[in-house]
């Protein structure tokens, strides 16, 4: 099954997500922000990333931005998720690589089927 690197500083949100997701079968690695997030995906590689945007020490928008320069995810799906509401905010996480959005407060069906439509 695939793996996906989960990002966001919300201890709550970790364990949520980690935790639809491995009821689905993915094997699911947690990082609390940006930094934390890169020192693991230089060591491992993911089917999929899902990051929050708003993040002490490095968000989700630089977070992408780096990603996106690493061979090994240069074609990885990165979905944001988030409370940001701005099409700004949407359009800058694009421009940066983002493939997709999901908005925060999310249903475990609504992330399972993104995740599910990103992995094709």
């Amino acid at each position: 099954m695939a793996r996906i690197l989960s990002v966001d500083d919300s201890m709550t949100i970790r364990n949520m997500v980690k935790s639809m997701l491995e009821n689905e079968g993915f094997e699911v690695v947690s990082a609390n922000d940006g930094v934390d997030a890169m020192e693991i995906a230089r060591e491992q590689t993911f089917d999929l990333v899902l990051s929050d945007i708003n993040m002490p020490n490095m968000n989700g928008i630089s977070l992408v931005s780096k990603l996106r320069r690493l061979d090994a995810y240069a074609e990885t799906p990165i979905i944001m998720l988030t409370t940001e509401e701005s099409d700004f905010k949407k359009n800058k996480a694009k421009n940066f690589g983002a493939s997709g959005w999901l908005q925060k407060p999310f249903t475990e069906e609504r992330l399972v089927g993104a995740v599910k439509k990103m992995l094709g």
